[in-house]
This record gives structure tokens, C-alpha cells and sequence, in this order.
């Protein structure tokens, strides 16, 4: 998922956010739903668990806490949830308060900040949460420097998503993604508004998503945050990748800039594809079963276009992480919470697909039987795939987390005509050199 705009840095934050900041409304909320300081030895414990996500994913975790707490009925989990766009900017001010909540769910972007920062425990070093169903490939994408600050929660693609009642009322037959183009996306995404028209676009967020342009530069052979070996994004890339953009809002192929903007802080029940006035979307595929649950369409699953047909460069990223906030007053109690989350077979049953394939394959067995044609076909996405998917990139650097702030802001610019693609691309490549030096 892409990072969205925060009005403070995690960095920043996680230096030293006064505690003027840290009592501000967001930190008063955190603070009055319970401390985790409560209980003892053997005596009641107060877990505070956090995440992003939309009403379907709350419903769904809320259940797994409710039959958590019936096991453990010394332990309470007090949840708190919110959207994404406001999830960093909370999470980075209880954190640099000391007051972060004692489970927390990390995302790819930000977990070497966190980690990097002193933020997040060693999971290697509790008792009580068992990893071994995990193989090792997964686990390491949740490592920083050989710590492992996060347990992967699933496996899933940065995919496209489609809306087939949009497609069938455009009189468009959903595409062969096995073979298809991005001049063959661009094009049915212009088909979709120039034949439906009004408020009916072709992709939803297109343009401010730092995803898009990753999986074009893959495509290349190169790499936005690359390791030494690899090839750095190019500057032609980002012109290319804005010069299409550009296009794309002319054709009506995407949603005009202010449109764009806007879907930034929207839930996702409100965005464009879940309404129904997107034929497409990118996401991380499992992520489609929220999609389906807001608008009541059974949407599918495609590969993304690819730079030459048949190379799509998809990867296998974990979809999420838990992670155990090191300022924890208990650390057992929250490895044992993990552990029923990524272990317990009901625990599994409930969540399904919507944090992404589980990433142990024997719970993935538990589940297929149970899950929705959605869920399945997200199984079946990722099983597909798993032939031809090429190895992932790195984490994103510490010092990279807010990069995506950067991107959008530097692309909605773009957009607006207020620079254009060359100067972008020198901005987002001065950027991007600074974080090696």
C-alpha cells in the first residue's frame, strides 16, 4: 500500500516530538484507552493493539480478540484502528511520547525506520511465538539488519483489481493479463470513460501511487531504493512515467489531479472503485475482499501490464507485519498474542485472505476450505504467480520511510502543471542520491 501525506515525519517524530505534541488530541485518544500498565504476575494485563484498515478488516479483528480473550481471560486487548492516512502521523507521536501501543501493525515502508530507531523488539528473543512455519524467505523480509522486528502476517502482489460490471457496461471484454501491455491498459482504461462517461474513470489513483512507478522501473531493470549490485531508477523512467500520467488525466483514463488528491484521505467505501465510478484499481490483491465487501461486486484479478508482454516482474512481498512495540511492559503476554493471531486455526479462519495469503502454508490449507470465491481467488492469484515471480526488492531504507510523501507531493505538482516531468525527476532523484550519502 502507498505511504500517504503526514504532516510530521517519522523521523522527525521518533527524535523527539515534544510532549506538548504528544498531548495533543491524537495522544489523549491513545492515552484514555488504556495504558498496558496495568496487572502483574499471573495478574490482569491491558494489551494495546493497533492497525489501519477499513470497517471490514476492524469486524474481522475484533472477532479474533473477542475469542483471544475468552482463552486468555487474564488478558484484555484494547483496539485501536484507524485509516491509513492517519495511522503514521498517531503511531509517530505515541511512540516518540514513549506511549506506543504494545502490538503494532508495520507496514514494509516504514519497519526499518521503526526498527532502525530502537522502536520495535527482537521477536527472536521472546518465548512464546512460534515462527517455524514460516520459510525462511518470508521471514527475512521481515528483518532489519539480521533483526527481526516483524512476523510476516501474509504474502501478497502489488496486482490490478477490476470492476466486471463496469467492464460489460463498457462493452470491454476483461483483458488477457498474461499478455497484455501498459498501451493495452491505457487504452481500455480511456474506452472505459470515453464510453460510460460523466464521473466514470478508467483507474482509480493511478498517479500518485510510488508502486506504479517501482513495478515500470522493475520492468526496466532497475530499481527505485536498489542495492549496490542493482540499477538505480533512471531519470528517463520518472519523465516517461509522468509524461503518461499527464496523458492518462487528458483521456480520462485516471481522475483529474483534484479528484486524485482527494481520494488520499477518503475510507476506502468512499474511493472511486469501491463506488463504482473506477473500472480498475492497484492494490495489494488481497486486499480485494474489502473491495468486494464495500460495493457488493465480486471484482477480479489481473497481472499487471507489463513493459514486454509476458514480463511482468510481480514479486511476493509480505503483505504486513506484527510487530511488538520495545517500550511494551509486556512483552510475553503480546509475543502470545501474536502467536494466536499467526497460529490459531479459528484465529485464521476469521481473518481469511484480508491481510494477505497467510504466510505459513499449513495455515493456508486451514483456511482454503472456508474462504469466499473472493478469498480463493486470491489464493489462487498468488499460487499462479508463484512460478514466475522474480525476487523482491529491499525493504525501504530508515531514512526512505517518508519517500512516499515526497513522491505524492512532487506528483501532484506534476499534475497540476506547476513543474514539469524533468524538474520532477530531478527533485525525486536528488532525493533519493541523498539518502546514500
Amino acid at each position: 500500500m502507498t505511504t500517504k501525506r503526514r504532516s510530521r515525519t517519522l523521523l522527525a517524530a521518533l527524535a523527539g516530538v515534544s510532549l506538548t505534541l504528544a498531548a495533543c488530541g491524537q495522544a489523549e485518544n491513545l492515552a484514555d484507552q488504556g495504558g498496558g500498565d496495568d496487572g502483574g504476575d499471573g495478574g490482569p494485563v491491558n494489551l494495546r493493539f493497533t492497525w489501519w484498515g477499513a470497517d471490514a478488516r476492524a469486524d474481522l479483528t475484533e472477532q479474533v480478540i473477542a475469542r483471544f480473550e475468552e482463552q486468555h481471560p487474564n488478558i484484555t486487548v484494547t483496539p485501536e484502528w484507524t485509516s491509513w492516512d492517519s495511522y503514521w502521523d498517531r503511531l509517530a507521536t505515541a511512540t516518540a511520547a514513549g506511549d506506543a501501543p504494545d502490538i503494532i501493525q508495520m507496514d514494509e515502508s516504514q519497519i526499518a525506520a521503526y526498527g532502525s530507531q530502537g522502536s520495535l523488539l527482537d521477536l527472536e528473543t521472546l518465548d512464546g511465538l512460534d515462527l517455524s512455519g514460516m520459510s525462511e524467505d518470508v521471514l527475512l523480509t521481515g528483518e532489519v539488519d539480521g533483526t527481526l522486528y516483524g512476523a510476516p502476517v501474509g504474502i501478497a502482489q502489488h496486482a490490478l483489481a477490476y470492476n466486471p460490471e463496469m467492464l460489460q457496461e463498457a462493452g470491454i471484454e476483461v483483458p488477457d493479463d498474461t499478455t497484455w501491455t501498459w498501451e493495452d491498459f491505457y487504452e481500455i482504461a480511456g474506452q472505459v470513460h470515453s464510453e460510460l462517461g460523466g464521473d466514470a474513470y478508467g483507474i482509480d489513483y493511478w498517479s500518485l501511487q510510488l508502486a506504479n512507478l517501482q513495478i515500470q522501473a522493475r520492468q526496466r531493470g532497475e530499481e527505485v531504493f536498489n542495492r549496490e549490485d542493482e540499477n538505480p531508477v533512471s531519470r528517463e523512467t520518472i519523465i516517461d512515467f509522468y509524461e503518461t500520467n499527464q496523458d492518462l488525466v487528458d483521456s480520462g483514463a485516471v481522475p483529474p489531479p483534484t479528484l486524485q488528491t482527494e481520494s488520499i484521505g477518503v475510507a476506502l467505501e468512499q474511493n472511486p472503485f469501491a463506488t463504482g465510478r473506477a473500472a480498475f484499481t492497484p492494490l495489494w490483491h488481497t486486499q480485494v475482499q474489502a473491495y468486494v465487501d464495500a460495493s457488493g461486486v465480486e471484482m477480479g484479478l489481473l497481472r499487471m501490464p507489463a513493459s514486454t508482454p509476458g514480463e511482468h516482474h510481480m514479486v511476493n512481498k509480505a503483505s504486513m507485519y506484527w510487530s511488538i512495540a520495545q517500550s511494551t511492559q509486556h512483552p510475553e503476554e503480546a509475543a502470545t498474542f501474536v502467536n494466536f493471531m499467526l497460529n490459531d486455526e479459528e484465529a485464521a479462519r476469521i481473518f481469511g485472505v484480508e491481510r494477505g495469503v497467510p504466510a505459513d502454508p499449513e495455515i493456508q490449507e486451514v483456511i482454503e476450505p472456508e474462504l469466499s470465491p473472493t478469498g480463493r481467488n486470491s489464493v489462487e492469484f498468488a499460487s499462479d504467480l508463484q512460478d514466475e515471480v522474480v525476487p523482491p526488492p529491499q525493504v525501504t531504507p530508515s531514512e526512505a520511510s517518508t519517500f512516499g510523501d515526497d513522491f505524492e507531493r512532487i506528483t501532484g505538482e506534476v499534475l497540476f502543471g506547476d513543474r514539469t516531468p524533468g524538474e520532477a525527476a530531478d527533485e525525486l532523484l536528488g532525493i533519493l542520491e541523498g539518502y546514500q550519502q
